[in-house]
């Protein structure tokens, strides 16, 4: 029984690794301190491996869970006290399926964090008054460290919070923040400033129109 709850255990550390590169921002969001949220960015790389990790190990401590259990196996739960369910006897609830059951919830709700992470983020919707049309300029930023929807909206809010945003766009997968901006109320380096202050870092930036 020891090795199921070691089984159990290194599923969950692996299953909350694998997504501390997305839930760090969030925590950052909540704390109100955005420059830690690139801190675990370096684990994405890593995350398909852990992924994998966290399956096997929560599929083999299932598959320990529901096989049969030989003759030697029952004998042993009896000297510990840890009888079969119908037995005289009852498992603790540590070692139970229903246990088991609830740390593989956990866990899928862990792995599956980067897909709603921008659930936590407040919409910022403001109205904006533009006076006059040639005053709006586009620019992409290219980002450094984002690795999931979560960064996205990290960034998003961080560039929102400036006066003059028309629009702002993040994108992981391109690495890159496509920003609408009144040239009158702000600049590229009030918006680079605030995109580095998530953490993640601004490389290069060029005008779009």
């Amino acid at each position: 029984m020891k090795s199921e709850n070691k089984l159990i255990g290194t599923g969950l550390l692996t299953a909350i690794t694998a997504s501390l590169c997305c839930i760090t921002p969030v925590l950052a969001l909540i704390a109100g301190t955005s420059g830690i949220a690139s801190t675990f960015s370096w684990i994405e790389p890593f995350r398909p491996y852990l992924i994998g990790i966290t399956v096997l190990v929560l599929a083999f401590a299932w598959y320990q869970k529901l096989k049969p259990k030989t003759q030697e196996e029952i004998d042993c739960a009896c000297d510990t006290g840890d009888l079969p369910a119908g037995k005289a006897g009852k498992p603790k609830f540590i070692q139970s399926k229903s246990f088991l059951g609830i740390v593989t919830a956990f866990t899928i709700v862990m792995l599956a964090f980067p897909y709603y992470s921008g659930i936590f983020y407040p919409k910022t919707e403001r109205q904006i008054i533009v006076v006059d049309e040639s005053d709006i300029k586009t620019t992409e930023f290219k980002i450094s460290g984002m690795t999931c929807a979560g960064c996205e909206e990290h960034v998003n809010h961080e560039v929102n919070k400036l006066n003059g945003i028309v629009n702002s766009k993040a994108s992981y997968e391109n690495g890159n923040a496509i920003i609408e901006f009144d040239r009158t109320k702000s600049n590229e380096i009030e918006i680079e400033k605030a995109i580095n202050s998530t953490g993640y870092k601004v490389t290069d930036k060029k005008e779009i129109n």
